[in-house]
């Protein structure tokens, strides 16, 4: 599992996009479904319903394409950790899982601290 450094910009473009485009590559796909049993709809969702919060870009293992992960909720009540890349605007999901507890441990700190702010 990567390791990810928090980056302002990735909150600031998660929290202030109007839409999200996907490209989707078919292998990644079905191995999401079998192996995790998270659909494409559900990573959608994470980034529709706007309640995910972003862990940042990965640092080790060292990756020659900038890979980005952001953590939160699924229409299905999941919590969906999803590790992407930006490709000419569009989310290219890489891989997606359920969220493990130091994710999820995180995902609240933050949600808290943010309702804090308000």
């Amino acid at each position: 599992m990567g390791q990810f450094k928090f980056i302002l910009w990735l909150a600031y473009w998660y929290l202030q996009s109007e839409s999200f485009e996907f490209e989707w590559d078919v292998g990644n796909s079905t191995k999401r479904k079998t192996k995790h049993g998270v659909g494409c709809d559900e990573v959608e969702s994470v980034f529709s319903l706007r309640m995910a919060v972003p862990l940042g870009r990965q640092v080790t293992p060292a990756v020659d394409e900038e890979r980005l992960c952001v953590v939160g909720p699924s229409l299905s009540g999941k919590f969906i950790s999803v590790v992407f890349t930006l490709r000419e605007g569009r989310v290219r999901p890489i891989s997606s899982r359920p969220a493990n507890q130091k994710e999820k441990r995180v995902y609240e700190e933050v949600r808290k601290t943010l309702e804090g702010i308000r």
